[in-house]
């Protein structure tokens, strides 16, 4: 279900507050959740946390470069590409890699939401889908 408008601001509210020095804090996370846990907001507590842990997740997400990588890959290029995308969306953007076999070559780069796939895999199945 989703939170009524409410819920929404209420966690907004609250995730504004999560910050420190432009980014997330896990101290400030933690304190908000304390607050919550111990002043239970009056208006239906559950789809206010759902929606707080929504709105931090999605942050997490934007923050974390996931790369995909068909064969090994070094720790040079895995930082050139954390670089990259530190300087695409203006703020540092930490690296996270794991093989992917299916790929077959080449890289998969998930940022948040905003997937960059040079995958062998991504241009067959392109190919393919024009045939």
């Amino acid at each position: 279900m989703k939170p009524d408008k409410q819920s929404q601001r209420l966690a907004r509210h609250l995730y504004s507050l999560s910050f420190a020095d432009g980014r997330i804090s896990a101290e400030r996370v933690a304190g908000v959740v304390a607050y919550l846990d111990k002043n239970p907001p009056p208006h239906r507590h559950l789809s206010v946390l759902k929606a707080y842990r929504a709105l931090v997740a999605a942050e997490l997400a934007r923050s974390e470069a996931r790369i995909e990588h068909a064969g090994p890959v070094s720790d040079a290029t895995i930082q050139a590409i954390a670089a990259a995308m530190s300087a695409r969306y203006g703020h540092p953007i930490a690296p996270s890699a794991k093989p992917n076999p299916a790929l077959l070559a080449g890289v998969r780069v998930r940022v948040g939401d905003d997937l960059y796939d040079t995958s062998v895999s991504a241009r067959l199945a392109e190919l393919a889908a024009r045939t």
